[in-house]
C-alpha cells in the first residue's frame, strides 16, 4: 500500500540539496514566492528576521547609554559579606556570645543556630580609595579602584529557589521574564549572528532553578537566554554532518526562508512559531560565528595565564570568562556565568568552603577586569557581581556541634554585591550595614533598585520597559518604588 504524498511531505523531501535549489529556481523569480501580498514577507525572510514578531535588531535607548553590554557573574548560594566584604569589628569582640533569641525569626534552622561568630579570615585595606576586602580575593583585591562596593543590598526571601526568582526575574515565582530576557527586549543586538543573551552554565551542573533562571516568560521566547557549553563545540548539533557546496547550502536556505514566510502567513500572530523560525535562521548564521567566538586558541598564552585557563582550581570558571570577553567583543548584549548548585551556601565548613569558592572564581574575575580594559572594552561593558541573599553573623553548627566546621545560615536583610565598568564610579563604597552585619542600614539598596540601576546603565528607563499584559504594564521592576543608584556613577 503506498503512502499518498501530500504537500508537507514534498517540502521535506525536495527542500534540501539540489532538489531545493531546483525547486527555488522553478518558484522564483517570475513564480510563486515574488507574488503578490507575499513581496514583504519574503523581505524580511531574506533579512533573516521572521515577519510579524519583533526581532532583535539593535533598538534605540531611552536616553544615551553608559554601557553596551552586561556580563552578569552570578554567585548562586550565599556568599558571606561579612567574610569578603564587610569587615565587623564587633563581630571580634563579642565572638561567643549568645546572640540567637535576638533574631530567632530571622533564622531558617534554629536547631543549628550558635553564637555569634567572627571571621577567620584577615581584612585590609586596598587600592588608592582603601576598599576594605578580605584576603580570601588576593586578586580581586588589587582592582578595588575599578570597583563600585555596595554593602547595603537586601531583599524579602531567605529561602533559595524565590529568593533566586527575585534576583532574576523580580518576582517570587516561576514563569518571569528574567534580567537579560528584559534587557534584549529593550535593545535587541548589536550582533546578529550571535544570540543576544548566552548563557555560561557550570559544566559540573545546573544552578539553582535550573534553566529557569534565563527563561523569557511572556516575552517571546526569541529574548531567553541560549546556553553556550565551555568546552568542545558551544552548541550541539550546529554543523552538518556532511559538508557540501556553499552555493547550495545559500539557495537551500534562501528556499526554507520562502517556505517560512508561506507558513507563517497562514498562522500571525503566534509568538512561539516566529521565535522558532528566527532561532532556526540564527542556528545557519552561527555555523561560523560560534565556533569562532569561543575559540580559545587564537588567545595568547599570557591572557590565558592572566584568566588561570590550563590549571585547577581555575581553568573552568577561567574559560567562561574569557568566553564572556570575546562574547561581548563581537557585539552580543548580555552574557550570564553561573556556577553549579548552591557553590557559595555554606551553612557549615564555611572556611574551607568560601575558600575553595574564592580560589575557583578570585583570579578569573580579576584577569576579566584587566583583559576588558586593556582592550578598550572596559568603559562599554558593565560587570555585575552577586547573589540572592548573603549570611548571618551568628554561627550556624554541624549535627556534631564542633564550632570548628561551623557555618552561616542565610540572611536577607543584608549582603554585599559589586559593579564595575561603563559610567561606575571605581573606589566607591555605598551604603553599610549595622555593627554585626545583620541589617542594612544606610543608604538601602532593594532587588528592584539594582534591577533598576543596571537598566539605567544601559539607557533603558525601567518604568518604561514594560509589556501590556491584561492591561497592566508588566515591568522587571514590578509595581515597588525603584530607585536608580546613581551615587556610585561617574
Amino acid at each position: 500500500m503506498s503512502i499518498p504524498i501530500t504537500r508537507r511531505s514534498l517540502f521535506q523531501s525536495v527542500s534540501s540539496g539540489l532538489c531545493g535549489v531546483a525547486l527555488a529556481r522553478l518558484l522564483g523569480p517570475q513564480g510563486l514566492f515574488e507574488a503578490g501580498l507575499l513581496a514583504d514577507e519574503i523581505a524580511s525572510a531574506g533579512n533573516g528576521h521572521a515577519p510579524l514578531a519583533m526581532d532583535l535588531k539593535p533598538r534605540l535607548p531611552h536616553f544615551v547609554p553608559r554601557a553596551k553590554s552586561v556580563i552578569h557573574l552570578f554567585m548562586n548560594g550565599g556568599p558571606s559579606q561579612m567574610d569578603l566584604f564587610d569587615p565587623k569589628p564587633m563581630l571580634d569582640a563579642h565572638h561567643g556570645e549568645k546572640y540567637f533569641d535576638k533574631i530567632a525569626g530571622e533564622v531558617e534552622n534554629p536547631q543549628a543556630a550558635g553564637a555569634l561568630m567572627r571571621s577567620q579570615y584577615k581584612f585590609a585595606q586596598h587600592g588608592q580609595c582603601g576598599m576594605w576586602m578580605s584576603d580570601a580575593l588576593p586578586n580581586l583585591s588589587k582592582c578595588v579602584d575599578d570597583l563600585a562596593m555596595i554593602r547595603s543590598m537586601y531583599t524579602t526571601n531567605i529561602t533559595h529557589e524565590p529568593a533566586i526568582y527575585i534576583v532574576q526575574s523580580g518576582k517570587m515565582s516561576a514563569g518571569r521574564p528574567t534580567l537579560g530576557s528584559w534587557v534584549t527586549y529593550g535593545l535587541g543586538s548589536e550582533c546578529q549572528d550571535l544570540p543576544a543573551y548566552i548563557v555560561l552554565d557550570d559544566p559540573l551542573g545546573l544552578p539553582v532553578n535550573g534553566v529557569e533562571n534565563w527563561d523569557a516568560g511572556f516575552l517571546s521566547p526569541m529574548f531567553q537566554g541560549t546556553r553556550f557549553r565551555s568546552s568542545g563545540a558551544p552548541v550541539l548539533n550546529l554543523k552538518p554532518d556532511v559538508a557540501r557546496p556553499e552555493d547550495v547550502v545559500k539557495e537551500e536556505r534562501q528556499l526554507i526562508s520562502r517556505l517560512d514566510a508561506l507558513h507563517q502567513r497562514e498562522r500571525p500572530g503566534q509568538s512561539i512559531l516566529a521565535a522558532r523560525i528566527a532561532s532556526y535562521e540564527l542556528a545557519a548564521r552561527m555555523q561560523l560565528s560560534a565556533s569562532d567566538a569561543l575559540d580559545l586558541s587564537k588567545e595568547t598564552q599570557s591572557t590565558l595565564d592572566m584568566y588561570g585557563i590550563g590549571r585547577e582550581p581555575t581553568d573552568s570558571y577561567g574559560r567562561r570568562c574569557l568566553m564572556a570577553r570575546r562574547l561581548v567583543e563581537r557585539g552580543v548584549r548580555f552574557v550570564q556565568l553561573f556556577v553549579n548548585g548552591n557553590l557559595w551556601d555554606h551553612h557549615t565548613g564555611l572556611v574551607s568552603g568560601l575558600k575553595s569558592c574564592c580560589d575557583r572564581t578570585d583570579l578569573p574575575i580579576a584577569g576579566l577586569l584587566q583583559d576588558l580594559k586593556q582592550r578598550g572594552l572596559f568603559d562599554s561593558t558593565l560587570v555585575a557581581w552577586g547573589s540572592e541573599f548573603g549570611r548571618l553573623p551568628i554561627a550556624q553548627l554541624p549535627p556534631d556541634k564542633d564550632d570548628r566546621n561551623a557555618g552561616r545560615d542565610h540572611n536577607k536583610n543584608a549582603f554585599s554585591v559589586w559593579f564595575a565598568g561603563a559610567g561606575i564610579k571605581g573606589g566607591t563604597t555605598h551604603g553599610s550595614t549595622d555593627d554585626l552585619g545583620l541589617n542594612a542600614v544606610e543608604n538601602r539598596v532593594s532587588v528592584p533598585d539594582w534591577h533598576a540601576t543596571m537598566l539605567h546603565l544601559l539607557g533603558l528607563d525601567h518604568e518604561q520597559l514594560f509589556i501590556l499584559d491584561n492591561g497592566l504594564k508588566e515591568k522587571l521592576t514590578g509595581v515597588q518604588a525603584a530607585r536608580v543608584v546613581k551615587e556610585i556613577f561617574n
